[in-house]
């Protein structure tokens, strides 16, 4: 459960654990294979993605690694020659993502490297943002609300914010039971020791919060709709609407 911050990675520290994993994370089905059920997940939101905004012109990808998440949605598109911003605090990230992605659109690539809330993003300038694994490494309160009101005034009117994240529980006993379980996949996956390895890392770099808590946070930033798309265990793939 949530604690305090004090001892969590900083920004560099994860930066640099990032620099060093790019080849696994170029991969659409081992890039977030520590997730429950990533693969399905970013697959249903990346058809969503485009139901919603079949004519999307611009996309922001924050904390995009490798660019998977952004490369799901440019390959379902009939156009191709979408605008996307690239944000990850990891250069070596970026110019895998810049590659792939380049070979996927004809529009303007744009990479931005930092830490999300450190960007002041532009208004009303994406169709669509997306998220993967990413939000959890926001701590105190404020930084939740500041970035989701970045995120909201940079949509355009009528854009959508897409995540896909680690999530908490807030009562314990639910808390409890959904970590047993992402520690059976964890075990059934890779062993034991692997679990152990995913468990550590989330313990020192990750501050995930409650969906329901995120859900009324984005209604706060001031989106007119949320909704859930998937959750199992402690993952969630949910949306917001401007």
């Amino acid at each position: 459960m949530r604690q305090g911050y004090e001892n969590k990675s900083t920004v560099n520290e994860i930066r640099d654990r990032f620099e060093n994993d790019v080849e696994r994370f170029s991969n659409h089905e081992t890039g977030q294979s520590a997730a429950v059920d990533a693969a399905d997940c970013l697959e249903m939101i990346a058809n969503c993605a485009i139901q919603h905004a079949p004519e999307m012109k611009s996309v922001l990808d924050i904390g995009c690694g490798a660019g998977n998440f952004t490369l799901r949605i440019l390959g379902k598109l009939k156009q191709n020659n979408v605008d996307v911003t690239l944000n990850d605090l990891s250069a070596n990230m970026l110019e895998r993502a810049r590659q792939r992605v380049r070979k996927n659109t004809s529009g303007q690539i744009t990479v931005l490297q930092d830490d999300i809330r450190d960007i002041e993003l532009a208004n009303d300038s994406y169709d669509a943002i997306v998220a993967a694994m990413v939000f959890h490494h926001l701590r105190e309160d404020e930084q939740w609300d500041d970035v989701f009101a970045s995120v909201y005034q940079s949509l355009k009117p009528g854009g959508a914010l897409w995540i896909y994240d680690l999530v908490e529980h807030e009562k314990t006993v639910l808390h409890d039971h959904a970590w047993l379980q992402y520690s059976d996949y964890l075990v059934s996956f890779k062993g034991e020791s692997y679990r152990d390895t995913v468990f550590d890392y989330i313990a020192k770099e990750d501050s995930p919060r409650p969906l329901m808590w995120q859900l009324e946070r984005l209604l706060s930033a001031g989106f007119s709709s949320v909704d859930v798309l998937h959750k199992h265990s402690t993952c969630s793939a949910f949306c917001a609407f401007k």
